[in-house]
């Protein structure tokens, strides 16, 4: 999405002469701000596509503004920020982050980051054709998957657990998410029960199985090319 605008809310000046220049160089329109106040108003007022959102910052705590901004918005948010607990991450992407890098971080992932948000972004408003990354293809209209052109069969189960990691490919479900989502709420804390799942897909998805990514202590990642 060449031309998309893009809210970076970080109380470092620093971190804005860095970033507003590569972004500029990658296509995208910066916005800026330096506190929680600034940052939700241009949220509101700008649309951004979007957004950049540090935990620490002077004003408010990053969590709270990420609660306050999903409550109007459903931007994708990747957090950036130095705190590099699991429970951090954890809180942040179950309460709505699309992604989390940790400070400090390079220019190449952090826009393979914001290009995988706003891929999501478009699936999650409809525009999804088929899911293709290296050998492993998706029809989401047929529920068909295939490995180098070879059909591979799943229950029920499996193709739901990779559906959802394929419709959020590039971002990081957290166990909490995905145990939610396919098994429902009794089953939010049962992590081993999908250890199991996710490696019967590996196997059944073979030589594919690699591109299903393990983030330790918080979840699944279904990586792209």
């Amino acid at each position: 999405m060449t031309g998309a605008r893009v809210l970076v809310i970080d109380d470092e000046r620093q971190i804005h002469r860095f970033l507003k220049p590569a972004l500029e160089a990658a296509g995208y329109a910066v916005e800026q701000a330096e506190t929680a106040a600034e940052g939700l108003r241009l949220a509101a007022s700008r649309a951004p596509d979007a957004v950049l959102l540090d935990l620490g910052l002077p004003d408010q705590d990053g969590h709270e503004v990420l609660a306050r901004l999903r409550a109007f918005s459903a931007v994708p948010v990747i957090i950036l920020s130095a705190r590099d607990r699991e429970a951090e991450k954890i809180a942040a992407l179950d309460a709505g982050a699309d992604d989390y890098v940790e400070k400090p971080f390079g220019v190449g992932e952090l826009l393979a980051r914001i290009r995988a948000a706003l891929r999501h972004r478009l699936a999650a408003q409809g525009h999804d054709g088929p899911f293709v990354a290296g050998p492993l293809e998706i029809d989401f209209a047929r529920r068909a998957v295939r490995v180098e052109g070879r059909p591979v069969t799943l229950s029920p189960r499996e193709y739901a657990l990779l559906d959802l990691l394929a419709r959020n490919a590039g971002r990081v479900m957290t166990h909490r998410q995905l145990l939610t989502a396919v098994w429902g709420p009794a089953h939010a804390g049962d992590v081993q029960y999908l250890r199991v799942y996710v490696g019967h897909l590996r196997q059944k998805l073979g030589g594919a199985g690699t591109k299903l990514a393990t983030e330790p202590g918080v979840g699944y990642r279904l990586a792209e090319d």
